[in-house]
């Protein structure tokens, strides 16, 4: 009995002592981790706006913080303030809940109602035609160096991003090698202009071109896309990625035929001539806007298709493709074909993209092809909102005009830094994209209630079945 009267005291001093381990310290609360990770990331903001530093002095950016303190106080006040609202906010929020909640609710409303065809026809009309004047007299009230940026950053960028998100956004393959139908596209055109070392059977005009650069592109797509007709996710990623590298080398080193690294130089503006009247681009000294002009018509036109395309028997089988491949195949959706008309679908938009490019521009060279610039579109479509048409739009023009906005506030060598940051705060926060397409929203929403899986680019949930 004294020997079981002494081991009781141990035991429950030793269970005292196990249960203490397993109770979190007050710094291991979810509160103060998030508290230390906001006044983290205001560090990170004084040192991202502070002054730059050199190679020669790696800790000149932390010698700011403690001689100039009050940036670094500034931000860490204001983090610690977002924190406090958020933490202990919440009847702040509850009290505005009602008014937020009404203004939804009216919202809805009204969505309906146009759903349903009552507001269609006195809302659509007037707000697509209000739209397009925008749209059409924007380069007038920008100066020429923003007329520059609006064709060749952003433009360009859109008529991109608008054929990627067939492949990636409807039909949810992914691909990390679009790009190279762009270089396929300028190149087409630099060949058939007579701009490159070999002479072209016959010399067409930049118009002309166009549908030859599409049908080219087209090819090209269906060239990536047979060998790749098994393979999604990372593996289907990885082809991509070596067709960009096969481009992107027999442009620069087939000199012969591409002029290798010097590039292409002379590519003829474009130019209508109809015998008793002929205009060139460029001509004028209008050239920023004749191209947005030209970029407007060839945009409308796609969307217009494109917008056609999405709700036909085509779209959907790119929907139930994406959503489920092996189920949309034992519903008798042929999936190879639809995915072969994915992959050229949007190459031969970005074909149409390239002969804009390099009649607008000139001159190019293989590195005005490189792979940042693929990953750069795809981060466009993934922001804007996969499979949402003009969620991309928006978001390309966006974050193309966003770099250029901060050169002059920002050094050159951070502006992608701001970039990526918003990148991740967006993911984290709303994954589903600017605009999302709704049945993004309900994939996500399936992700989370654990009945679906939120990447379109993956294997099946229920994975694989050979």
């Amino acid at each position: 009995m004294s020997g079981t009267t002494v081991e009781a005291p141990a035991r429950s001093e030793t269970a005292r002592r196990i249960a203490a381990l397993r109770t979190p310290k007050w710094y291991q609360n979810a509160r103060w981790t998030r508290l230390g990770g906001l006044l983290f990331a205001g560090i990170v903001l004084t040192l991202m706006f502070g002054e730059q530093g050199s190679v020669d002095d790696v800790f000149f950016a932390l010698k700011q913080l403690y001689e100039d303190p009050l940036p670094t106080l500034t931000w860490l006040v204001l983090m610690t303030a977002v924190w406090a609202f958020m933490e202990f906010g919440a009847p702040l929020r509850e009290r505005a809940r009602p008014a937020l909640e009404a203004v939804g609710a009216r919202q809805k409303q009204a969505g309906s109602a146009v759903r349903s065809g009552v507001a269609r026809p006195a809302v659509k009309w007037p707000l697509l035609a209000a739209g397009a004047l925008v749209l059409v007299l924007l380069p007038e009230f920008l100066a020429t160096y923003w007329q520059q940026i609006l064709v060749g950053e952003i433009a360009i960028y859109v008529l991109l991003a608008v054929g990627l998100n067939v492949v990636v956004g409807w039909a949810g393959l992914l691909d990390l090698g679009f790009i190279a139908f762009f270089a396929v596209g300028a190149y087409s055109s630099a060949y058939w202009t007579g701009s490159l070392p070999v002479d072209p059977p016959v010399k067409l005009t930049p118009f002309l071109v166009i549908p030859v650069a599409m049908l080219t592109c087209l090819l090209a797509g269906l060239l990536l896309g047979a060998p790749t007709l098994r393979l999604r996710g990372d593996y289907l990623a990885i082809v991509t990625l070596g067709f960009h590298e096969i481009i992107y080398l027999v442009a620069k080193n087939r000199e012969d035929f591409t002029n290798g690294p010097r590039g292409v130089i002379g590519v003829p503006p474009f130019k209508l001539d109809l015998g008793f009247w002929s205009y060139t681009w460029g001509d004028s000294g209008l050239s920023p806007k004749q191209y947005w002009w030209l970029i407007l018509v060839l945009g409308g036109l796609l969307i217009f298709l494109f917008r056609r395309l999405e709700h036909s028997r085509v779209g959907r089988a790119w929907t139930a493709i994406r959503e489920d491949e092996v189920a949309a195949a034992a519903n008798g959706v042929n999936t190879v074909k639809y995915k072969l008309m994915a992959f050229a679908i949007g190459a031969s938009t970005s074909g149409i993209a390239g002969v804009v490019y390099a009649s607008k521009i000139g001159s190019f060279s293989p590195e005005s092809f490189i792979l940042m610039y693929s990953v750069l579109v795809l981060a466009y479509v993934i922001f804007g909102g996969m499979g949402s048409l003009w969620g991309v739009i928006l978001g390309t023009a966006f974050l193309a005009w966003l770099p250029q906005f901060l050169k002059d506030y920002v050094d050159p060598k951070d502006r992608f830094m701001y970039l990526g940051a918003l990148l991740v705060i967006m993911m984290i926060y709303r994954p589903q994209g600017l605009i999302p397409s709704r049945r993004r929203k309900r994939e996500l929403i399936m992700a989370k209630e654990g009945i679906g899986d939120a990447d379109a680019m993956s294997e099946p949930v229920g994975g694989r079945i050979a």
